[in-house]
């Protein structure tokens, strides 16, 4: 016979953010936010579990503790808008439709109305419904009920679980959106599909199109011998380190099907039953010597009473299941096989309920927990039935806009992380140092190559310095300046142009007066002040000969005839002898880099010449980095060039990447400009950032140990299995803790995941998945960047050529 659910539903009202049933029974909704999964220690596992069984103990007695968590398959929907870059809209139609199990898990709290009787499988609401609460619910009654929810929402967000308690307008459904009640009775999410649907008990058991299964954790004789807060996960583990993960992980994000995890702890008098199992205790005794199965049970349940007395114990009825759906019946068997397997894993047995499904999915409904057929439950304590909670979410994401695009390790979902603003905006980080450590071939130049592409796109200008051409492929898409040494096509800058509208500034004047006198003196002869004074008049006069003569281009070459031509007859007018400044054995030193001498390319550019406004600087050192006097003057215009970006370009972020160029720079004398950057330049909201990829290197080198690692909160780290048996030194020098050291050891190169640890509070793994675009804008491998950039020229632009060769990968041509 057909009924209307509106007629039978046991909902009354919802009011005072309250679901109040026809029985009587008061339910408050708290949405809940967990911690993410993957990310957790033992400690954390141990203090969580610790949390709740104390908010549990704060609620009154004849309260139900209902725990309902939502998995629900769903496709992956890019938040980018349609103006996206060219990399940008590549990657979002790479992981567009990509499955993951989306996570909503809600707490509700019922305290029952007195009197009440207890239901079970034959004695329901669903059957009998009671049109009349049997008592008038009264202020006095909600406020009591609210004051222990209160502290038990307080215990818990002192654990790490946030809680968000429920309005009416959430609880209640709109014209276009479902509150909780109506999405759990139609299988629904708040912003799915607005449709009312069919349910059918009999036979099949369905809603809508979707075919139900219930598997029921409802007798001790299924419980696992042993549970606990956490459990070992053997994928993450390894010969010296235990991956841990909540004990029932297996039934939430880990189990890859549209599920509802219920999770039911019901609070009673905790004296009426110990006085009942005293009660079956006696009984037991008397009856024991005529069957040997009354002697077991007798002493169960004396222990079970010496545990709850000497320990103080706080035992409850509990119960736990699992509803599964699909539009497919054929499935069905597949599921059930799902299920089964994720139960064996915590050594459970489920059963499957067929004739009791309706009754326990009906007290499922928000706010009818107190309806929840009591036979179908267990005795137990609240320790035990704690550990039988689901604890983990998925991966937080942040605002695109604000985040470097990286997946969870679970189902490539793409997540966006905040390295830099959030973290210290929440006190969990205080610079924004960067050290990224990987072997070869781990991943550290694509990683880098996508966060400053992410960056980029952000508005960052970015700064690096190489060796070995990592950043060549992704600075000619960005159409940024590439500087690097070949013979038919020497480094050149040129230090001395200043763009048009600028001025000489002291801090322009001071860093010209540093190359100068890096060019003229070696680093152990003496810079006297007269020297001083007199290269800063110099460098005024040439400026101020520049402005009255608007047909000569500032460079090199020209500053150079200005001082023979112009400032060697001031310097005689003054009467400026050669003890204080001589002019002729400065000029003579110089002489190899004005035209026709030996360098005279180096700081004569004649284009990219705007190096303060170009927002994409790689400047390629490999070919001078062991060159005694191209590469100190390099690295000087480097320095002088970033620090003019820091002080000048105020409000936006600067991002300066050391790759492998680091050891050259700190033997060359350039150590301080290291430590400088690293102490510094976090003020003028700057990113320095350092690359290495030996071991030896972050525990040996003074510069990366006290000036970089010190500095660094932001730790991103590769594949360091292989150094897993000597890995104690590195984990002292990097400053990791034992559950940082855990979860950077479960990392597999195979499936392009990195550890990020930021400021020893949060370590996490993700994958750094990119679309095949984005991999060939990357690439460090010789012969395929030499193909990406045939195409490149063949096709007239980076853009061009990379779609093209995508477009013949998929087509199967490579």
């Amino acid at each position: 016979m057909e009924k209307w659910m509106r007629d039978i539903l046991p909902i009354m009202d919802v009011e005072h953010d309250c679901i109040i049933s026809k029985q009587g029974d008061i339910s408050i909704v708290f949405s809940c936010k967990l911690p993410e999964i993957f990310t957790q220690s033992d400690e954390n596992y141990e203090a969580l579990h610790q949390g709740l069984i104390k908010a549990i103990k704060v609620l009154p007695k004849d309260a139900v503790f209902h725990k309902q968590d939502w998995f629900i398959r769903t496709l992956y929907t890019s938040d980018i808008n349609n103006e996206a870059n060219f990399l940008t809209s590549c990657s979002e139609k790479h992981f567009k439709g990509r499955p993951y199990l989306l996570h909503e898990s809600y707490i509700i709290l019922t305290k029952k109305a007195p009197g009440r009787k207890s239901a079970s499988s034959i004695l329901s609401n669903l059957l009998r419904p009671t049109l009349v609460p049997e008592q008038t619910i009264n202020l006095l009654a909600i406020e009591e009920f609210e004051d222990s929810c209160g502290q038990f929402q307080k215990i818990l967000e002192s654990t790490g679980i946030g809680l968000e308690r429920l309005r009416d307008e959430q609880l209640l459904s709109g014209r276009k959106r479902a509150g909780l009640i109506e999405q759990y009775c139609n299988l629904s999410t708040s912003d799915g599909e607005c449709f009312i649907k069919d349910i059918q008990l009999k036979d099949d058991f369905k809603i809508g199109s979707h075919y139900l299964q219930l598997f029921a954790i409802a007798d001790t004789e299924e419980m696992p011998g042993l549970c606990g807060a956490k459990t070992t996960y053997e994928k993450y583990s390894t010969d010296r380190t235990k991956f841990s993960i909540g004990f029932a992980a297996s039934l939430g994000l880990l189990l890859p099907c549209d599920h509802i995890y219920n999770q039911y702890i019901m609070i009673g008098d905790a004296q009426a039953s110990i006085k009942k199992l005293e009660s079956k205790r006696l009984r037991l005794q008397s009856l024991s010597n005529y069957s040997r199965e009354n002697a077991i049970a007798r002493d169960a349940v004396n222990e079970f009473l010496n545990e709850c007395i000497s320990q103080s114990r706080l035992p409850v009825s509990a119960h736990f299941n699992i509803i599964t759906w699909t539009t497919n019946k054929n499935e069905l068997k597949e599921i059930k096989n799902l299920v089964a397997t994720s139960l064996a894993q915590m050594n459970a047995v489920a059963k499957q309920e067929t004739v009791g499904a309706a009754q326990i999915w009906w007290a499922g409904i928000p706010g009818n927990e107190a309806d929840f057929p009591m036979n179908d439950t267990f005795e137990t304590f609240a320790e035990q039935a704690s550990c039988f909670l689901s604890l983990e979410t998925n991966y937080e994401s942040c605002d695109p806009n604000e985040g470097i695009r990286f997946c969870d390790r679970l189902s490539g979902k793409p997540v966006y992380v905040d390295l830099f603003d959030a973290p210290r905006k929440q006190g969990i980080t205080s610079n924004m140092g960067m050290l990224v450590c990987g072997t070869s071939g781990g991943g550290k130049s694509m990683t880098v190559n996508h966060i400053l592409r992410s960056m980029y796109d952000q508005g960052s200008h970015c700064v690096i310095v190489d060796i070995g051409g990592s950043y060549k492929g992704l600075c000619e898409l960005v159409k940024g300046y590439y500087f690097t040494y070949e013979e038919k096509n020497p480094i050149r800058f040129n230090p001395f142009y200043i763009a048009q509208g600028d001025l000489l500034d002291t801090e322009k004047k001071e860093s010209l007066k540093a190359l100068l006198i890096a060019l003229w003196k070696q680093e152990n002869e003496k810079f006297n002040r007269s020297e001083y004074v007199a290269l800063s008049n110099a460098l005024s006069g040439y400026y101020e000969y520049l402005q009255n003569n608007s047909n000569v281009f500032p460079c090199f070459n020209t500053f150079y005839e200005y001082l023979h031509a112009e400032y060697v007859g001031v310097l005689k007018g003054h009467n400026v002898k050669d003890s204080d400044f001589d002019v002729s054995n400065f000029l003579y030193v110089l002489r190899p880099y004005y035209k026709g001498g030996e360098f005279d390319y180096l700081l004569n550019a004649k284009e990219n010449l705007e190096l303060l406004q170009q927002p994409f600087v790689v400047f390629e050192l490999d070919a001078i980095k062991d060159h005694p006097i191209l590469f100190p003057v390099v690295t000087l215009i480097i320095m002088e060039m970033f620090i003019s970006k820091m002080r000048k370009l105020q409000g936006e972020r600067k991002v300066l990447v050391i790759d492998e160029a680091w050891k050259a720079i700190a033997k060359s004398g350039m150590a301080e400009f290291l430590k400088y950057a690293f102490k510094t330049i976090r003020k003028f909201n700057g990113v320095p950032c350092v690359i290495t990829q030996e071991l030896d290197d972050l525990v040996s080198s003074p510069i990366i140990k006290d000036a970089i690692i010190n500095n660094a909160d932001i730790k991103i780290l590769m594949d360091m299995r292989k150094f897993i048996n000597k890995f104690d030194k590195l984990q002292d020098v990097l400053g990791l803790s034992e559950k940082a050291k855990t979860i950077l050891l479960s990392v597999n190169k195979d499936n392009r995941e990195i550890f990020i640890d930021l400021g020893g509070q949060i370590s996490k793994v993700y994958k750094n998945e990119l679309c095949p675009e984005e991999y060939f804008a990357f690439t460090t491998d010789g012969r395929e960047r030499v193909k990406v950039l045939e195409y490149a020229e063949r096709y007239g632009s980076m853009e061009k050529g990379i779609a093209k060769l995508v477009e013949e990968m998929k087509a199967g041509r490579h």
